[in-house]
């Protein structure tokens, strides 16, 4: 174990941190020098990380790096229920296959940030799987809570009141996650503040069944690229860890002013004295907020992937975006001479949208240009001469090429 100095108490007990359950508590933990065993759950809803669940995860580093124990609890049993945090309304249950299929994806990208050699990984199947955790051990664990303390919940509440279904699979979500703390004794758990009431169910857990109740340590939720809810990939406001250079910088340029604070606070390394410069020149009007913008950008695609793709992620944005010239290399639409297709087919087998319908509503929205002018239907690829610069949203190109079909 590191000795601890007030310093890094400091750093990681008020830097990007919400809450804490119960502070004091957990400051004596950390000051007996025994490794702590901190519980992060991810339920692998989705195939991707975003820059909503680094705050967290750059948290649980900053821990390890004082020599204390991750327990990721991988939620394969809890990701088929759904979470019911800040939902309005019921999720449809994921199958096994595509819960276990996006969980690889998510650990490859977790261990970008977090040390894989300090981390413990422990799938909820080895102890809710059949034969393992029965009937009567659910009647046991749903004897210790009422439906009025889960009723009290703010979005259960808030559902029941507009008569919105909550289905019964919704209710033993929370104490499914907080069983999990009960079989790998957590010291402290770690989620974002809309997880409070989950936390609070395994500490209470923990102290029923005779266990020292865990701390409960609270991050805020990073806003999403809009300015306007939670990052989520389903809003398609966020920023993906696995993003391309550009994509990655440029998506961090389209945050509003006001998010600049947070996310440097959040996501970078970069100093608390520094990022305070930076937040009064800007509220001074002795700073333009779009070159702090430039340095939170270069430094998210530093850590991300390097500072050579940073340098050229900027160069890029300075000369396409800011300066709207086109990229020297642009990738190739290759277009069959004589086999019409529609723009919208065309773009979505180039990999510019993910459907056709979505390529629709780019070419509708005015999202998609040819050389330089917004098209507004889904004409035929054969109306596009060859040579023509094709651009779709801010920064992607292609140079249409045209080809001799072999029928």
């Amino acid at each position: 174990m590191k000795k601890m100095t007030d310093a890094d108490l400091k750093r990681l007990l008020k830097r990007g941190v919400s809450e804490i359950i119960n502070e004091e508590e957990l400051i004596k933990m950390l000051r007996s020098g025994r490794p702590l065993r901190l519980k992060q759950g991810f339920d692998p809803s989705f195939t991707d990380i975003h820059m909503g669940h680094v705050v967290g995860l750059r948290k649980l580093r900053q821990f390890q790096e004082l020599g204390h124990q991750v327990v990721l609890i991988v939620g394969d049993w809890t990701a088929r229920i759904g979470d019911p945090s800040g939902r309005s309304a019921t999720r449809p249950m994921l199958t096994a296959e595509e819960v276990k299929s996006n969980a690889q994806t998510y650990m490859e990208q977790f261990f970008r940030i977090v040390d894989k050699d300090k981390t413990e990984v422990r799938w909820q199947t080895a102890w809710f799987d059949k034969g393992v955790f029965g009937l009567e051990d659910i009647i046991r664990l749903t004897s210790k809570f009422t439906v009025a303390q889960f009723l009290a919940r703010e979005d259960f509440a808030r559902r029941y009141a507009a008569q919105h279904p909550i289905a019964i699979t919704e209710l033993l979500y929370p104490l499914m996650q907080g069983y999990d703390s009960v079989v790998v004794e957590a010291d402290v758990e770690f989620g974002g503040t809309d997880q409070v009431f989950n936390c609070m169910v395994g500490r209470e857990l923990q102290e029923m069944m005779g266990q020292k109740p865990q701390q409960v340590f609270l991050m805020p939720l990073l806003i999403g690229t809009d300015g306007v809810q939670k990052m989520s990939k389903s809003l398609g406001n966020y920023i993906g860890v696995t993003d391309p250079p550009n994509d990655m910088y440029g998506k961090a340029m389209r945050i509003n002013d006001e998010m600049i604070t947070p996310y440097l606070e959040l996501l970078t390394d970069v100093a608390d004295d520094e990022i305070m410069h930076f937040s009064a020149r800007m509220a001074e009007g002795k700073i333009n907020p779009m070159e702090v913008k430039k340095r939170l950008a270069h430094e998210l695609v530093t850590g991300f992937h390097s500072k050579k793709a940073a340098d050229e992620a900027a160069e890029h944005f300075q000369r396409v975006i800011q300066e709207k010239e086109a990229p020297e290399e642009i990738p190739a639409l290759k277009v069959k001479v004589g086999l019409c297709a529609s723009l919208s087919v065309e773009l979505t087998r180039a990999g510019m949208a993910k459907s056709r319908s979505e390529a629709r509503r780019l070419i509708e929205q005015g999202a998609v240009e040819i050389n330089g002018k917004a098209v507004k239907e889904d004409i035929s690829i054969e109306k596009v001469d060859g040579g023509s610069i094709i651009k779709v949203g801010k920064r992607r190109f292609l140079k249409v090429v045209r080809e001799n079909s072999k029928l």
